[in-house]
């Protein structure tokens, strides 16, 4: 039990981040307003995305866009909150693997919450170099992303270590 804490704190941690720094945005900007940070490299924006990563599916119908997104979403919470969840076995042993679901989890459940709650994410992080623009996006994603990173590096490292066996 106490292994699981610190993995479902940090899922919780990224979620709270996650909505105040939304809340932050939605309350002193408005919807396309653009603050420049760093020019020509980084910008603070409001942004609300109705699709997925890289806005896929922002054009389609929005009862099947959201009844798909969000199913989506509560499967990977439910899939992970799973993995973390149980006691033995390889999640238990990995401090990186519990990181790299931890902050997938904190980060799917942000972005599903403002999905079921607004009907769109918001985003507001806007990284560019002259005119090409990386996607908006949020610490949610953030989280999902350096969360996926830390999963893939963990599994390339375990598979690397049963070579050496």
């Amino acid at each position: 039990m106490r292994s699981r804490l610190p993995a479902f704190g940090a899922a919780a941690g990224v979620f709270v981040l996650d909505q105040i720094t939304k809340l932050a945005i939605r309350g002193s900007m408005s919807e396309m307003d653009v603050r420049p940070v760093i020019p020509g490299f980084f910008d603070i924006v409001h942004a609300e995305n109705a699709g997925a990563a890289f806005s896929f599916f922002a054009h389609s119908p929005a009862q099947w866009r959201n009844l798909v997104l969000v199913g989506i979403a509560a499967a990977a919470l439910v899939f992970i909150a799973v993995l973390l969840w149980r006691a033995g076995g390889r999640v238990a042993q990995s401090a990186v693997l519990r990181s790299g679901l931890a902050l997938i989890m904190g980060g799917a459940f942000g972005n599903l919450y403002d999905r079921i709650i607004h009907g769109t994410v918001t985003d507001f992080l806007d990284v560019y170099i002259r005119t090409y623009h990386w996607p908006a996006f949020n610490v949610a994603d953030s989280a999902i992303t350096i969360g996926a990173v830390l999963v893939l590096w963990d599994t390339l490292r375990a598979s690397r270590a049963a070579e050496v066996k």
